[in-house]
């Protein structure tokens, strides 16, 4: 007999060593007939190394788990490959952390080779805490194959993509902006670049004209906006959110249309401070209905002014170093080589080129050094004391930020590797397109376009030392020689120069996402022709987060089609983001973070899995502590139910034919049953799994669980030995297969019941992991038993909505009268005379040519049905509370509506909260309606 309840945290630890042990997470053997479609591939979004299991991996791997299971059990060949990523600045940071805290010197003190050493051995020691926990999920992932992006094999494959494609003209140095983390000293993606809103403000300059220029600037307007009145200027107003990079201002634009500037495009303004002139040039960007219409421009520390300067021929001088600091002309000389023109240090100042070098001596000495902050407010107080601060406006604006420093991020010019995306993107668009790879929901899809066809050059260095080591080394002067190996770039020097000469290998290190670009089939053992590769690549979905479709899945899409010549997944399954019950993001500032390990610890990880499951067809997932104990109490139902099977001698039956049963209920179940399977397959075959744990639980808890047990119960305990055996063998096979469809979601405790279960009668062949998917018939759906079963069920769930909505006592029990009823019901009710007395609490069921007075009436089944409450129910005090309920209601709706109908509120509240105040509405108005009904039936009597 079962224990009375599942004990998760128990029984999950053990479940688990016996499936790894089992080998059935390794796909199947192959076998002579097994074509592509025998064969289901997915690879693991690679979580961090550095990482633990947060919710948003619970959700991704929960849905990857289903799929795998789901398939496993189809009878495919089943790859689900794992893996994790070595993540290189957040990784670099924890042992640079962890070497401080230990009082180490720092990793420029301990030099590369020493340090890189220390981060494998903190890998080696700590890198497997995300991989134990993905087990405590229960993640099916076959652990044998488990790759990192760090492995010599990755390592191998790494090197040769990036030797091909810059043989093929794809991967490049060049000097363009990237985001620099001064913290860090590195240019990281714009994934990890964070926005927040601070506080900060315009500073208003003026820059005065050169040469004495002066021009007719409009002051006042009339009605229309024509001017009236005009000052004579010798200046032109520029605002900006960061004084200090004013310093390499090298241009102001002013729009082509813009009549008050027209006079001017082409002259100069003399920048304060350093005393250069710049010239005013005729740009788009600049927008005339805002501030002053002119805008400073600053090549080198702005994204778009960038644009803007090279459109305009204006150059870029880079005024901050590595560490955002203004730059200082000592340190220029100690590096500036004047006879090569080069720079002896490639970092800090690898942006300086010779013809900016005279530039950086207008930097005044009191400047140089400063940081950039102290450098504002120099440079403001230097501007109000000389007179060209003509205003300062406060605002609210958003500032990038490093996600990991917490620093704030700049645009800085500087020498990277880049590789053309542009040209790699055309195959991966054309390859949506034309459907060789869809999306799922299929709306991502203006997501991965909008990106692939506005995308920009892809900076793929590092300035870091934990990572893939750039194949690139550098000869005496500064040649540059791409190869695999140190030898094959010797081999290649040697064309240039007589003997063997010191090469140097780049410092940097590609960025993390370049070798993730690789992972369908870098992890299959490319550039071998491996069996993996063979039977797997491509592989048939991906799950993964909208957040990385361009950073990740665009990337992997150009990758694949460029050295596999195929796309390298056939569908891509966006899952949504996890927020808190409220809608909100979770954040540890908030505290409403749920951790998922806490939830197994305590609840089990079958209730988070079937949550995340259910929940998983929102883009916004709203998730509470309360709605995962909800759904372990579906476990529990599930687990109650087998006990009472059992305990009703419900056992398994060798060579049971559900195909023979003769009882009604019996009939009504299988077909249940099959409709169900038919609703779970097709949900999980089109990654709608919220659809798939819905059909689960209607059938488990609303069919089996509460009509067809309850039906059951007048069998089990009947004379009828053969209804009664018959029942109890459906019941045992009915629970079986239900056990195998609700597997994929909830693993554990059908694996605990299916072992349970199959201690008696004949001997299970197999763990549940590896038991054979249901395959039923149409022929099992019985139209006659689903007409005759669904009129009972039908009719009790009127009774039992009716004594609800009438405030009937719980011990009451008034006569049923059915009005009339033709043959095939008057035969209906004598077979479920017994079942409609028990089900739906009622003293006798009779017919009656008339409903009688005092009586509330309802259509059933096409039969009018009378339910006497006169005497039962206290008439006016039960009118007196309907009608101070709806009156509750309608005062909730006034508030709401209130609420809703001001259009300050909806516009300034957070879409969360106007969502949450349009659901209240909903529901006082669905509770208000149902309560006039009672009260107009309540009239009737």
């Amino acid at each position: 007999m079962l224990e009375k309840t599942f004990e998760p945290q128990a029984a999950e630890p053990r479940l688990y060593q016996q499936w790894e042990e089992s080998g059935l997470f390794a796909p199947r053997a192959a076998t002579a007939t097994d074509g592509a479609s025998d064969a289901y591939s997915i690879v693991i979004p690679p979580p961090n190394v550095t990482g633990s299991l947060h919710i948003g991996h619970a959700l991704n791997n929960t849905l990857q788990d289903i799929l795998a299971r789901y398939h496993r059990m189809k009878g495919k060949a089943v790859l689900w490959l794992p893996g994790t990523d070595h993540a290189g600045i957040a990784t670099q940071m924890v042992v640079e952390r962890k070497l401080a805290a230990e009082g180490n010197v720092g990793r420029r003190d301990m030099g590369r080779d020493a340090f890189v050493e220390k981060v494998w051995e903190w890998k080696a020691e700590s890198g497997g805490t995300i991989v134990r926990q993905l087990r405590r999920l229960g993640a099916s992932c076959d652990w044998s194959r488990e790759r990192f992006t760090l492995d010599e094999g990755l390592n191998a494959a790494v090197r040769k993509v990036f030797v091909q494609l810059h043989k093929d003209g794809l991967i490049y140095r060049d000097k363009r902006l990237v985001n620099w983390d001064p913290h860090f000293q590195t240019a990281i993606s714009d994934l990890e670049v964070e926005q927040r809103e601070v506080e900060g403000a315009y500073w208003h300059f003026a820059y005065p004209l050169a040469d004495g220029v002066t021009y007719e600037h409009p002051v006042a307007f009339d009605d229309d906006g024509k001017a009236t009145e005009w000052e004579t200027r010798d200046f032109i107003v520029v605002a900006t959110t960061r004084p200090e990079t004013m310093l390499g201002d090298t241009g102001v634009a002013v729009h082509p249309d813009d009549e008050r500037y027209a006079s001017i495009v082409g002259k100069s303004v003399i920048l304060p401070i350093t005393g250069r002139a710049i010239p005013i040039v005729a740009d788009e960007y600049a927008d005339p209905t805002k501030g002053s219409g002119a805008v400073k421009i600053t090549p080198a520390h702005d994204f778009n002014d960038f644009q803007v300067g090279k459109r305009n021929g204006l150059p870029s001088i880079n005024v901050l170093d590595a560490f955002a600091r203004i730059v200082g002309t000592h340190l220029i000389d100690a590096r500036f080589d004047k006879t090569s023109g080069n720079y002896n240090d490639v970092g800090a100042e690898s942006s300086w080129s010779p013809e900016q070098h005279d530039e950086l001596y207008y930097i005044p000495f009191e400047l140089q050094g400063l940081d950039r902050f102290a450098a504002r407010k120099a440079i403001v107080a230097r501007a109000e004391e000389e007179g060209w601060l003509r205003e300062i406006e406060k605002t609210r604006h958003v500032v990038p930020h490093g996600d990991r420093s917490g620093v704030v991020i700049e645009p800085w010019l500087t020498d990277q590797w880049y590789v053309d995306a542009h040209t790699l993107a055309q195959p991966a668009l054309k390859a949506v397109e034309q459907g060789d790879t869809v999306f799922e929901p299929k709306s991502y899809e203006k997501i991965y376009f909008e990106w692939l066809r506005n995308i920009e050059p892809w900076c793929i260095s590092r300035q870091l030392w934990w990572g893939h080591r750039i194949p690139a080394w550098y000869g005496p002067n500064g040649e540059i020689y791409v190869a695999e190996t140190e030898e094959d770039a010797r081999e290649q020097a040697m064309a240039d120069y007589d003997s063997e000469v010191a090469l140097t290998q780049d410092e940097d290190v590609l960025d993390t996402w370049f070798s993730s670009a690789l992972w369908p089939f870098s992890t299959m053992g490319w550039p071998e022709k491996t069996e993996d590769l063979e039977r797997f690549y491509p592989t048939s979905d991906l799950v993964t987060a909208a957040d990385i479709i361009f950073f990740w899945v665009a990337r992997m899409m150009m990758m694949g089609q460029h050295f596999m010549g195929e796309v390298p997944f056939k569908r891509v399954i966006i899952n949504g983001l996890v927020r808190d019950e409220k809608g909100q993001k979770m954040s540890k500032s908030k505290g409403n973070v749920i951790d998922p390990l806490g939830i197994i610890d305590e609840l089990g990880a079958d209730p988070l899995r079937f949550t995340m499951a259910i929940l998983s067809g929102t883009r916004d997932i709203k998730l509470s502590k309360q709605r995962i104990e909800g759904y372990r109490n579906f476990g529990t139902k599930l687990w109650n139910a087998a006990r009472f099977s059992q305990m009703n001698e419900a056992r398994r039956v060798e060579g049971f034919d559900p195909a023979t049963v003769d009882q009604t209920i019996n009939r009504w179940i299988r077909g249940e049953l099959t409709k169900a399977e038919r609703a779970v397959s097709e949900a999980v075959e089109g990654g709608r799994f919220d659809d798939a744990a819905g059909a689960l639980y209607r059938f488990v808890w609303n069919v089996f669980c509460d009509w067809y047990l309850e039906l059951a119960k007048p069998v089990f305990n009947g004379a009828d030995e053969a209804a009664k055996a018959e029942t109890r063998a459906m019941t045992a096979w009915t629970l079986d297969q239900t056990l195998k469809l609700l597997h994929p979601v909830m693993p554990y405790i059908t694996e605990e019941l299916w072992a349970e279960l199959g201690k008696e009668g004949p001997a299970r062949e197999t763990l549940l992991i590896g038991a054979e998917w249901p395959v039923l018939p149409d022929s099992f759906i019985d139209a006659a038993a689903e007409a005759e079963i669904g009129w009972l069920v039908d009719l009790v769930g009127e009774i039992r909505g009716l004594r609800a909505e009438m405030n009937v006592p719980v011990a009451a029990k008034p006569p049923l009268a059915f009005v009339a009823p033709d043959a095939v019901t008057a035969e209906r009710i004598a077979r479920h005379r017994d079942l409609i007395l028990t089900l739906g609490r009622v003293s006798e069921v009779g017919s009656v040519e008339a409903a009688p007075a005092g009586a509330v009436t309802f259509v059933s089944g096409g039969s009018t049905v009378a339910l006497p409450l006169a005497g039962i129910i206290d008439l006016t005090a039960e009118r007196a509370r309907l009608e101070k309920e709806i009156a509750v209601f309608e005062s909730d709706i006034g508030h709401v509506n209130k609420k809703l109908g001001n259009p300050n509120f909806v516009a300034r509240a957070a879409p969360e909260v106007v969502e949450e105040q349009r659901a209240k509405l909903a529901e006082a108005e669905a509770g208000k309606a149902k309560l006039q009904a009672a009260l107009k039936r309540l009239e009737t009597l």
